[in-house]
């Protein structure tokens, strides 16, 4: 991979197979998703390491640093990189530094592995904090608390059984609200709603919402079938 240059030092000359490509693709999507829970003043990139010169191939929010795809590699990302080679450290500690307009920024970077384990790319997250705090704050916060109606809501049990019971139990007070469902299509419709939302991929789930339901499994069996069978004609 590595090839000495005219200087004596070290440089890459590194042929990507389809693997190597995948792995910087498939994160182009995880940094969009962290750039839109962070906020605009986050800064995104990915690099690959197929190119230093141009290694920039995905960057969110890159007015932070001025930087657009095609941008070289930093010189401390060449820090990280021979790092990795010669250590095996992939995330070295989060770290403070400055942009060219001199804002203050806090960062941090991972290096990419593809095929064997070698090093194809980099993952940097760099915050601006040159911007006043309650306007970063601003974006971490529903616009208005007293007037936002906080719908989505997230079970953070270790145990899959509460999932299972705390997802059955706001099905049960959804449909029991629902005034369109009748009470002979009451159990159906709350099966399906823990079908739409992935519960059935627990494994205890069948038993516990039968049980929740007092239907027999065999009677959920027979919804998910169905369910089923409804997605495959959508299709």
């Amino acid at each position: 991979m590595n090839a000495k240059n005219s200087t004596g030092s070290s440089s890459i000359n590194m042929t990507f197979t389809k693997k190597d490509e995948e792995c910087l693709a498939r994160h182009g999507l995880l940094a969009e998703t962290i750039a839109d829970l962070i906020g605009p003043h986050c800064e995104v990139v990915i690099h690959s390491f197929k190119s230093f010169e141009d290694s920039v191939v995905k960057i969110v929010n890159g007015h932070h640093t001025g930087r657009k795809i095609g941008a070289p590699i930093t010189d401390l990302g060449l820090k990280v990189f021979r790092e990795f080679e010669e250590t095996g450290v992939m995330a070295p500690k989060s770290y403070f530094t400055k942009n060219k307009d001199g804002s203050l920024m806090k960062s941090t970077s991972c290096i990419l592995t593809g095929e064997d384990d070698r090093a194809v790319g980099m993952f940097c997250i760099n915050i601006n904090l040159s911007h006043p705090f309650p306007e970063i704050m601003k974006t971490l916060m529903p616009g208005n608390l007293e007037t936002t109606n906080l719908q989505t809501s997230e079970n953070f049990s270790t145990s899959p059984s509460d999932i299972i019971e705390q997802a059955l139990s706001t099905a049960i007070h959804d449909i029991e609200n629902n005034a369109s469902v009748n009470a002979k299509g009451r159990k159906k419709a709350i099966t399906r709603i823990l079908f739409d939302n992935g519960i059935f991929e627990f494994k205890e789930a069948t038993t516990i919402v039968a049980d929740g339901l007092q239907i027999t499994r065999h009677a959920v069996y027979k919804y998910i079938r169905e369910f089923k069978s409804q997605l495959k004609i959508q299709k």
